[in-house]
């Protein structure tokens, strides 16, 4: 059998093409581009569908396809008209312009305390909610239109149906997280009903591919389509973490920890978030910078074409490296501040612009450890971690990953962990296996920490903290 999974993520759109027969696949990418409102963190929602349907068509183009699944990120919105037409761009993760709205907010804990229990979520200007209240304070009449996510408008565009699986909802802050249906004093708190959000499904319901779709894609009218599922749940799948007490890692463009719950998860302090996977629940933890962060030290500080090794090989103090903090594109977790401010600490005079590279890197996943040790706290440690995304280009930076952690970290055969969990979700719903849970992936490597070097990280790491906790909005 074949199956197409489609995927819209952050920064570019992917397609892959699975075959159950023998396990292999291909795979095309594209990214989107400069948008043309400068604004990355705000993309032309039907553009974003389109440059996910071209790059389908390479792969699929006159392929027999026995089911199509979707993948896509959490936390964005749109506006769309009754006739389902966008009336906004799609509002990304990665803006922040409820920033204001959410501090606000914040001012009253018992509310800030009642939603996070409820929805697993934080008041923070990431989640859909406050980006249509923002929306609605700017003069949109929010309550004629209808809301939607970059996903939930691929499986409209690509079925004709405005649903929306649990999984996907689960990030937007307007799901329940114990009913798993939507949190009915969110949608009374600001105004929104029911009859204008889209109809909550979960991941073992298909709808038929129609016959704008298939055209884009260059195949039949008719395959099953499985909605939008979460990259970050599908990860899960894809990687083989549907298992209690297996702990995904990705140090990607953003950064992210989850682990697989059988219920809620929500420690008393808000801290870590509580979503759904297409099977269970997740626990994690989520970072706005990492391999970003990296990226713009390397535009900032050396010329154009330095390669990362070549940077790395420069470093001259690895003891008393400055500390850095990365919050250039704000903090999600631990402390949630929209308003936190990356930047250098602690430099000195013999301090070259390699040891500035080196401190993000380690900065980066000193933010990623700090709230691996809460995760850990609220939920049992982990008894693997699978890590996976752009840091396993360097060998040093992983090295030191392990190291700062301070426990082996699992390198799987997958290359694509969101894009094969589509696939591994489509097998369930073909027969071709019983269950997602019996996918497992072979491992391809151990990177295991050096226990020489365990003592001089946790006293980097509390430098680290030291640095934290005096910054922020609240030390200003």
């Amino acid at each position: 059998m074949e199956i197409l999974v489609l995927e819209a993520s952050t920064t570019s759109a992917k397609a892959m093409l699975y075959h159950t027969q023998d396990g292999t696949f291909e795979t095309a990418a594209r990214e989107y581009g400069p948008e043309p409102s400068g604004d990355p963190a705000a993309r032309d929602i039907e553009a974003v569908y389109r440059q996910m349907m071209a790059v389908g068509r390479e792969v699929a183009e006159g392929k027999k396809i026995d089911m199509i699944s979707l993948s896509g990120t959490w936390h964005s919105v749109a506006l769309c008209n009754s006739k389902m037409e966008p009336q906004t761009p799609v509002y990304l993760w990665s803006y922040t312009g409820a920033s204001e709205l959410c501090r606000e907010l914040r001012k009253d804990p018992a509310y800030v305390s009642s939603y996070y229990q409820r929805t697993g979520c934080m008041v923070n200007a990431i989640y859909p909610l406050f980006k249509l209240e923002l929306l609605r304070r700017q003069g949109w009449k929010v309550e004629d239109c209808f809301p939607v996510s970059q996903g939930t408008y691929n499986t409209y565009r690509m079925t004709g149906q405005r649903v929306s699986t649990k999984c996907l909802t689960s990030g937007s802050g307007l799901l329940n997280i114990h009913t798993r249906d939507y949190d009915d004093a969110s949608l009374e708190d600001f105004g929104l009903r029911r009859d204008q959000l889209s109809r909550l499904v979960e991941y073992d319901e298909t709808f038929p591919l129609n016959q704008e779709a298939a055209r884009l894609l260059g195949v039949t009218e008719g395959i099953p389509v499985i909605p939008t599922n979460s990259d970050g749940g599908l990860n899960q799948v894809g990687v083989g973490a549907l298992e209690q007490g297996v702990a995904t890692f990705s140090v990607g463009t953003s950064g992210a920890l989850r682990l697989t719950t059988e219920q809620p998860v929500l420690p008393e302090k808000p801290s870590t978030w509580c979503y759904l996977s297409p099977k269970a629940w997740l626990s994690g933890a989520a970072t706005n910078g990492c391999c970003n962060c990296v990226d713009w030290a390397r535009k900032s500080l050396f010329p154009a074409g330095t390669g990362y090794g070549e940077i790395e090989a420069g470093v001259t103090d690895k003891v008393t490296t400055p500390v850095f903090l990365p919050f250039l594109f704000g903090e999600r977790c631990p402390g949630w501040d929209d308003d936190r401010m990356g930047g250098f600490a602690n430099v000195l005079p013999r301090h070259n612009a390699n040891d500035l590279y080196r401190a993000v890197q380690e900065g980066v996943l000193f933010n990623l450890y700090h709230c691996y040790r809460i995760l850990a706290e609220v939920n049992e440690p982990p008894k693997e971690i699978k890590i996976s995304g752009g840091i396993l280009n360097s060998l040093e930076w992983s090295q030191m990953c392990a190291d700062i952690f301070g426990r082996p970290l699992t390198i799987d055969n997958v290359v694509h962990g969101s894009l094969l969990g589509g696939a591994v979700l489509a097998m369930e719903l073909l027969g071709v296996i019983g269950d997602v849970r019996e996918y497992k992936p072979q491992i391809s490597g151990t990177i295991r920490p050096d226990p020489e070097k365990a003592e001089l990280y946790q006293e980097k790491f509390q430098r680290y903290l030291e640095c934290y906790h005096a910054s922020g909005s609240g030390a200003r």
